[in-house]
């Protein structure tokens, strides 16, 4: 009797388990759909190599995904090193103690700050205090931090599944203490560090609250290479902004779902190539 009322609360769990994941796949496959069906009539070429210009008559988002190529480069160029070699030192080097906790909880303190209270901090002091006004730089600092512990995290979660054996084993033949963090620590951890890395851009490509505080909306296109070399200087909206902008503000909102279905394959690039560095890695460390 016992065994029989247990089958059936096993089988009752195991059903509402099941249609509470069914429900996820189908909601995620509507919304997909959903702005499949209104945005994919906007995706042409013309609308990813232009930009929106009343007097030639056309719309375009190539300026705003030259903007998020930019501050996801200059974001990404200065957190990673920071937020690895950041886990690196707190997994490997600090002593545990008082001060590695505090560390610890102020990175998971960070990662729970809604992005609109960086935009604010970013916008007071890099761009009022530093000077530096609306511009790519203003957002790019300001999602430095943001990124910065997730980055870390992530890291020092990858860095903890090394076995403690690689550790000792290179120790023990004799390799000095960077040594073995470079030639064995790290490439073990790889995947788990690309992971966070490529979250951590994900984040970035999806950011639009504190990046209208910071890097402004501009959308016109770098004139060549000094042009380019210029624009982090410049105000310029990404891809999220420019969607937000035109659903409320412009009231385009076939430019919103078209800019929504570039979003989707962006992120579903992002995806495949988490798992694809991943597998890669996995079978490098296993080799």
């Amino acid at each position: 009797m016992v065994n029989r009322k247990r089958r059936f609360r096993d089988g009752i769990i195991r059903y509402l388990i099941y249609l509470c994941a069914s429900f996820s796949v189908l909601l995620l496959i509507g919304i997909i759909v959903y702005i499949l069906v209104k945005g994919v009539r906007a995706v042409n070429f013309s609308f990813l190599t232009s930009v929106t210009s009343v007097l030639k008559g056309t719309v375009g988002i190539a300026g705003n995904i030259v903007n998020t190529i930019l501050i996801i480069l200059i974001t990404m160029l200065v957190a990673t090193p920071i937020g690895v070699g950041s886990a690196i030192y707190l997994n490997e080097y600090a002593k545990p103690g008082k001060i590695v906790t505090i560390i610890e909880y102020a990175t998971e303190t960070l990662s729970g700050i809604p992005s609109i209270v960086f935009g604010l901090f970013g916008m007071m002091f890099f761009g009022e205090k530093l000077g530096l006004g609306y511009s790519l730089l203003t957002g790019s600092l300001t999602l430095i931090i943001m990124v910065l512990p997730l980055i870390t995290r992530n890291t020092q979660e990858a860095l903890k599944t090394v076995p403690a054996n690689y550790r000792n084993g290179a120790i023990g033949l004799g390799s000095g203490k960077w040594h073995m963090i470079r030639t064995i620590l790290i490439p073990s951890a790889m995947p788990g560090i690309i992971t966070g890395v490529i979250l951590a851009v994900g984040r970035i490509v999806g950011e639009s609250a504190a990046l209208l505080f910071t890097a402004g909306s501009a959308k016109l296109l770098p004139k060549g290479i000094e042009g380019l070399l210029n624009k982090p200087m410049q105000s310029g909206g990404t891809l999220t902004v420019q969607m937000y902008l035109s659903a409320t503000s412009e009231g385009d909102f076939r430019t919103a779902f078209g800019i929504a279905v570039v979003l989707l394959v962006i992120v579903l690039g992002i995806n495949l190539a988490t798992k694809a560095l991943t597998k890669h890695f996995d079978v490098t460390r296993k080799d």
